[in-house]
């Protein structure tokens, strides 16, 4: 019965998903999001007790599968520059092979449907990538910056790179580009 529960949760949220990315909150009414996903409205409200919570359990989900694959491997690197570089790789790939949750991510990350408590939850999934900086600060490798400021420019970057490589069908090319991209933001950061 748990498993039951636990895969129409999945289906109602990956329906959701789906549907938040393309309609929008307002647009996407529950009973569309219960047939999408193959389960009644009265199932979906007792997994998620509202929509909001519903958003803001998809939005959690999304960034905390990115945080996963972006941390992945980083153990094995030496260097401060094969850890970010690792991360980086990581994340572009991540956004290659998950677009909806990049773009479900980017269009409610300053939504008022996602709570404080849900970004603060998502953000402490990061906490690596500002152990990392930091790490890179006081080995001198990296320089002496607001490291809230670089995660971000270097996050909107790698958004940036990840829509070039969907919206120009450059997958085949993406582990040049990533080392390309790379170099650029490595010179930016880099003492």
């Amino acid at each position: 019965m748990a498993e039951n529960i636990a895969d129409k949760k999945a289906a109602i949220m990956k329906a959701a998903l789906v549907l938040f990315t393309q309609r929008g909150f307002q647009g996407t009414p529950t009973s569309m999001i219960s047939e999408s996903a193959g389960v009644s409205t009265g199932t979906l409200f007792r997994c998620f007790a509202t929509k909001k919570d519903l958003i803001n359990s998809v939005y959690f989900s999304a960034k905390e599968s990115m945080s996963r694959a972006t941390s992945e491997g980083i153990e094995k690197e030496s260097s401060i520059r094969g850890k970010i570089k690792c991360t980086w790789g990581n994340s572009i790939r991540w956004g290659v092979d998950h677009p909806f949750e990049l773009m479900f991510i980017e269009q409610f990350s300053s939504s008022p449907f996602i709570t404080d408590v849900t970004q603060e939850e998502a953000q402490k999934n990061f906490g690596f990538l500002f152990e990392l900086l930091d790490e890179g600060i006081r080995a001198k490798a990296l320089k002496n910056q607001d490291r809230d400021l670089a995660i971000y420019m270097m996050y909107s970057a790698n958004v940036a790179v990840v829509k070039k490589i969907l919206n120009y069908g450059a997958v085949k090319d993406i582990n040049d580009i990533i080392d390309r991209s790379f170099d650029i933001v490595w010179n930016g950061i880099a003492r």
